[in-house]
Formats: structure tokens, sequence, C-alpha cells
């Protein structure tokens, strides 16, 4: 078992090495002076090396396909050589460190943060958290959210007390570009814009197995953000209320408490 472990591990570095396999091979000082053949059958059609070789490059292309699946509008603005040279580089910095294909990209948008990519296109890295986002909200932590008749059955008294927490799996990004709508066009196979810059808060939720998201007005965030930090009902209302202006407090509670339903976002404190 011991040896089978260390033959794992040796071939797990010779197909990852970030130069290729015979860089690889030539760091493994151990493996004597025959070197890969004595692990790996080589032929007249296939030397142990190039035999490695192939599941190197099966082992690349498997993580830049599921780059591409969690990145669709990123790969759409760079198109396809960029995007591969964007992922060779990314690899380099953040080799995958789970089974999981599911955290590879994991930190796409802060290596695209300083990445001269983004010369051409400077709402990339906020494009790449969005999507990354939404990989991490369908894949994340399940809880039954609110529905409008346990709303009606709490007694007035109980309100001003009352902690609705924001479903678990939702996230709240800030952003310096209004990227939302360049994903939405791409994920609708529409033409699509560069993103214009403005700072913005975007939701980020599931509803039945289904992502979906949406810029916010500050009220809208502010309260959502208190709600996730376990505020209180009456809070929340002060936050709103802060920034109603000329509008009814009450009835802009109420639009947002139907709305937050609606979207299944509301969970019990």
């Amino acid at each position: 078992m011991k040896k089978l472990k260390k033959l794992e591990s040796l071939l797990y570095r010779l197909i990852t090495a970030p130069s290729g396999v015979a860089e690889g091979i030539a760091a493994e000082r151990h493996l004597g002076a025959d070197g890969l053949d004595a692990i790996v059958l080589g032929d007249d059609r296939l030397s142990a090396e190039a035999r490695l070789e192939i599941y190197a490059n099966m082992y690349f292309y498997r993580l830049l396909d599921a780059l591409k699946e969690d990145f669709p509008a990123t790969l759409t603005v760079l198109g396809d050589d960029n995007f591969h040279n964007l992922v060779t580089g990314y690899l380099l910095e953040y080799p995958p460190t789970e089974p999981s294909v599911f955290y590879c990209g994991r930190h796409l948008a802060a290596f695209l943060r300083d990445h001269p990519l983004r010369d051409g296109a400077p709402f990339l890295a906020d494009l790449a958290a969005l999507e990354r986002a939404s990989v991490e909200v369908f894949q994340g932590p399940d809880a039954a959210a609110l529905e409008p008749d346990s709303i009606r059955a709490i007694a007035p008294a109980d309100w001003p007390a009352l902690k609705l927490r924001i479903h678990p799996s939702a996230q709240i990004l800030a952003l310096d570009w209004r990227v939302s709508e360049l994903l939405r066009a791409v994920e609708e196979r529409r033409p699509w814009k560069p993103a214009q810059r403005g700072a913005v808060k975007v939701l980020v939720w599931r509803r039945n197995a289904r992502v979906f998201y949406r810029d916010l007005e500050r009220a809208e965030a502010d309260a959502l953000e208190a709600a996730g930090g376990g505020a209180r009902f009456a809070k929340i209302c002060d936050l709103v209320a802060a920034d109603a202006g000329n509008q009814d407090p009450i009835a802009a509670i109420n639009r947002l408490l139907a709305r937050w339903l609606s979207d299944g976002l509301l969970t019990r404190g």
C-alpha cells in the first residue's frame, strides 16, 4: 500500500507538472537510470513519456472545459485563445488542491484583478466574481424558505423582535462594474455590451434549483445585509425608513418583504 501511494503521488506530480512531463521527470532525481520506463510501459508507437503526456493533456483540458462551463461570459468577452492563455497562467498560480473540479475556479476573479487582459476589459474581474458566485449559490446549502402564510401567522406584537435571515446559499457582492446585464445577455445569447463603471451591490440567490441575480438599491442592500447579520425586524425597518426619502416607509418595507418572500429569499432566524 505504501508503494502504491508513492507511485500515485509520483504520477500526479508528473501529470500536473507546470512545465510538462519532461521537466517533471527531470525534477524527479530518484527515478534512476531507467527513469519513467521502469514505471510506465512504452512501445514502438508511444514512449512512456508520450503516454504520460496524454494524461497530462487530458488533465489540463478537463479543467479548461470546467472553467469554460463556469465562466461563459468571461469566455465570450475574451475569446477562446485569450481564455486558454488565461487558464494556463491561472492554473500555474492556483493549481487545484481539491478532488472536485467545483473548486478549481474559486480564485479566478482574484487572479484577474491585476491581469493584463483587464486593460481591454477592466470589468473582467467583477464579471468573473458574479459568475463564480452563481456557481457557489447553485451548490450552496439548502434551507426551507419562509412562505407568506408563515409570515401572516406571526402575531403583531412579535414583529419588532422577529429575526429574518436571508437564505444561507445567497450572496451579496460589492462590485465596481455593472456586469449583471452583460452576463444576462450572454446567458440569453443576445449581443452584449461592455459593462459600465459604477459601484453596485448584486444579490445572487437560488429558488427551486435555479440561480437568479439582480442589482440592489441601497435601501434593499442595507436591509438584506442587516438580515444576513441577524438583525431584528425593527432594525431592518429603521434602515428602510432612513432610505425611503419621500416614500411611505411602511409601504416600502411591505414591498420589499413581499418581493423577498416571492423570491424565496428569507428563512426564520
